[in-house]
């Protein structure tokens, strides 16, 4: 079953296809279908996964998933939230998108510690939402939703994964994301607990795998 991910970004794909490996998917992005990315206009996650998948889903004719995901940080009120991927204004650099990325995730990560300065309560979650249709006009979308508990340091530390990953802390592991391993990351990250979820749920309402 071809399954169209309402996003470009390849490191959520690639993600997203090792969680989703048990069902046999064909998870495709939709940049390579044409697809441009949707408006997200709303003020929760759930609210904009379901837009997302709504368009790549009518877009390609056929069934789509979108992730929603961010930081919410207790100090500031749930913020980044939903803006969490723009939440610095930057000037970005023409050509490659991974490139501007990581601009992108640099500017996020300053701004975020700037705001935090001086705050003792550094308390934050990643959540991540992912909505699956089995069309565009599907009254039934799947939901899940995961929650990745942590603390927000006061530097970077770390180099892989990417956003936010290099500032926050999971005390349990006594690392930050970015230090974590990859395979480590996809079995525990708020991702994973959602993408658990959805797998469930398509075995059981979509009578997958």
């Amino acid at each position: 079953m071809k399954l169209v991910l309402a996003s470009n970004n390849a490191k959520k794909l690639a993600e997203l296809k090792v969680l989703f490996a048990p069902l046999l998917l064909d998870l495709v992005a939709q940049g390579t279908l044409g697809i441009a990315e949707a408006e997200e206009p709303h003020f929760s996650f759930v609210e904009n996964a379901l837009a997302k998948a709504r368009h790549a889903a009518r877009k390609s004719d056929g069934p789509a998933i979108a992730d929603d995901s961010g930081l919410c940080v207790d100090a500031l009120g749930g913020a980044p939230g939903v803006v969490s991927a723009h939440y610095a204004s930057v000037a970005l650099p023409p050509g490659d998108r991974e490139v501007q990325r990581r601009v992108q995730d640099e500017a996020n990560n300053r701004l975020l510690l700037e705001r935090l300065h001086n705050r003792d309560d550094r308390r934050a979650r990643f959540v991540s939402t992912l909505v699956a249709l089995r069309s565009a006009d599907d009254p039934e979308p799947l939901t899940a939703l995961g929650r990745w508990e942590g603390e927000i340091l006061r530097a970077p530390r770390g180099k892989g994964g990417f956003g936010y990953d290099p500032l926050m802390w999971i005390p349990s592991l006594s690392h930050t994301v970015a230090e974590l391993p990859a395979e480590q990351k996809n079995a525990l990250s708020h991702r994973a607990l959602a993408a658990r979820q959805m797998l469930q749920l398509m075995r059981e309402v979509w009578h997958l795998g």
